[in-house]
């Protein structure tokens, strides 16, 4: 039987064990993720989802339970196969944009005439093609969010890790960026974790989504998305979207 891509299973952490200031993050988290799968990650502020996110990067260590990623198809390497984008684009101010994008390639030290074209493919995959020699103070939100995104894939990861990327980013812009990662991610066949405080973008956005109840978190179900590839904001006003935006509602108990 083929192994998930990512499999967690009681996922557990606690923050300062033993201590006054002992606190449970995470208390039972169990999912399983297939390669090239989109996920959206859903929950009320400060349930753990960034926390789960680190630990799926290797930032933090679990407590307890299981963290397997890979699937079996060799040894994975946080370092080498994760992309990562914050909230913040976190763009270097004195770096170019196409320096920005191959920083992680400096880092892991990739042949520098490879890393340089990826780089280029990947903006104009990110649709900057001609930005190379910005700096970020010359771009908008959305475009430093799209160079973020470029670096997160420069090094060619298996996975990537989306810890609310748009929610600084004004509706519009947000609206235009879910469709952009949509082709992004459709072009690239990457998996992507992506935690959102949005509904309607969870929903839009993933094949499926994982909703987390209030701290200590657990997962309090996984919804299988069945609305059809590619994705379009008029989506948004059909039956099905609303009925699936309803039960994220209502397990968050916010009908």
């Amino acid at each position: 039987m083929t192994k998930p891509f990512i499999h967690v299973s009681n996922l557990r952490k606690v923050f300062n064990p033993g201590k006054a200031n002992e606190y449970l993050a995470l208390s039972d988290v169990s999912l399983d993720i297939e390669e090239g799968e989109l996920i959206s990650i859903v929950g009320p502020s400060g349930c753990g989802k960034s926390t789960l996110l680190m630990i799926v990067a290797g930032l933090l260590e679990a407590s307890g339970g299981t963290l397997e990623i890979g699937g079996g198809a060799g040894a994975f390497d946080p370092h080498r196969h994760v992309g990562m984008v914050f909230q913040q684009a976190l763009l270097l101010k004195w770096r170019t944009v196409l320096d920005n994008v191959l920083l992680p390639a400096e880092f892991l030290r990739l042949p520098r005439r490879e890393a340089r074209e990826r780089a280029r493919d990947l903006l104009n995959l990110v649709g900057l093609e001609g930005q190379e020699t910005k700096y970020p103070k010359q771009l908008s939100g959305g475009q430093q969010q799209r160079v973020a995104i470029a670096r997160s894939l420069v090094h060619d990861p298996r996975l990537v890790l989306m810890d609310e990327p748009f929610g600084a980013l004004d509706a519009l812009t947000r609206e235009k960026m879910n469709l952009e990662l949509l082709r992004i991610w459709e072009q690239s066949g990457k998996t992507i974790l992506f935690v959102t405080h949005g509904i309607s973008e969870a929903v839009l956005l993933g094949s499926r989504i994982a909703v987390m109840t209030a701290g200590p978190a657990r997962l309090a179900r996984k919804i299988d998305v069945d609305l059809p590839y590619p994705r379009r904001l008029d989506m948004k006003t059909h039956e099905n979207f609303g009925a699936y935006t309803r039960e994220v509602y209502g397990l968050l108990g916010m009908e």
